[in-house]
């Protein structure tokens, strides 16, 4: 049976709340990778254990030789464009055929990848990244493959999920705090609402505190005995730190003062930018592809109200964009 519609809704919202609006920050774009067009980096010319750097983050690399040689754990990075072909001889594409707003760089993750950082960022605040599938994962749990299941079964209503937690270490200890974000969900009652991540998604990160390193866990409802069936690879772009000077009161304190409401809403949703102090602001609505559906702009904060009676009932998304501002926000159209 599918689980309580309200408390998913809740658990949600948590997690995919984010905004920041600072000054001081490192934006890791991974364009000072060099990389021949529609090709990609996996460690083969330095095996046995390397990493690379962007922004004030470290990324650590493991590549095999045994078997042919492989890709074994850590970070490659990819400007593949191939967003259709399905099977592990496309592992390195994202889903968007491209990086995060348009540029062509981006990484591919996979099970257990970690994040370290230079000194400038180290025991700070991480503001967060972009997040979105790989094509190899986006098809699989689209159409099932010899190993793994079409998320929601033949009938649909299977409550599928694959699940990206954020994990960190601080003071040499890995701690409990985490944060969530669903790559895939299946879980809700009204299967149009079911969703395989296809865009890049900001991925707020500030919740976590002050951070030495971090480690992204993979986990799926399509497992077995032998581990998870879901080809376990995602990809992300803009990975941001905060410089010196930032904290966590003021991130959140910016995460806080806008409302969104009613959510879920049936007709009109309110945007109340009203405390915001940042002018010239864009808010966009844009559904789960990406497509931007509705962009008004103000120069003055007020609250904007939307009316989405012509779009069908399923997952939105928010964007709020201003010279220091950068929030998303998940909408659930009923």
């Amino acid at each position: 049976m599918k689980h309580n519609l309200h408390a998913l809704l809740v658990a949600a919202l948590i997690f995919v709340a984010q905004s920041f609006s600072v000054d001081a920050q490192t934006i890791s774009t991974f364009e000072n990778l060099t990389l021949a067009p529609d090709s990609y980096w996996d460690g083969a010319d330095t095996p046995h254990g390397t990493s690379f750097t962007s922004g004030n983050a470290i990324f650590p690399n493991y590549y095999e030789t045994e078997y042919g040689g492989y890709w074994a754990s850590g970070w490659a990075y990819s400007n593949m464009q191939d967003s259709t072909t399905e099977g592990f001889t496309n592992m390195y594409s994202a889903r968007p055929a491209i990086g995060y707003d348009n540029s062509p760089n981006y990484l591919v993750g996979q099970q257990g990848s970690v994040i370290n950082f230079n000194e400038a960022a180290i025991g700070r605040t991480m503001l967060g990244c972009y997040i979105t599938n790989g094509t190899f994962a986006a098809i699989s749990m689209r159409d099932g493959d010899g190993y793994a299941k079409a998320f929601g079964g033949s009938t649909g209503n299977d409550p599928d999920w694959f699940k990206l937690t954020i994990r960190k270490w601080y003071g040499g200890a890995m701690t409990d705090d985490s944060v969530e974000f669903y790559l895939a969900d299946y879980r809700f009652e009204n299967n149009d609402q079911d969703y395989i991540l296809k865009t890049w998604q900001w991925v707020d990160l500030s919740p976590l505190g002050n951070v030495d390193s971090l480690k992204f866990v993979i986990s799926s409802s399509d497992a077995g005995p032998y581990g998870i069936n879901t080809p376990t690879f995602f990809c992300i772009d803009n990975f941001t730190t905060a410089d010196a000077g930032v904290s966590v009161p003021n991130i959140v304190a910016e995460n806080s003062i806008v409302s969104i409401y009613p959510n879920p809403v049936a007709e009109i949703v309110n945007v109340d930018l009203s405390q915001l102090t940042d002018k010239n602001l864009h808010v966009k609505l844009s559904n789960i592809n990406g497509q931007v559906l509705i962009d008004k702009a103000t120069d003055s904060p007020r609250r904007i109200a939307f009316n989405l009676n012509e779009y069908p009932g399923g997952v939105y998304f928010v964007t709020i964009s201003g010279d220091r501002t950068s929030i998303v926000r998940k909408l659930i159209k009923e």
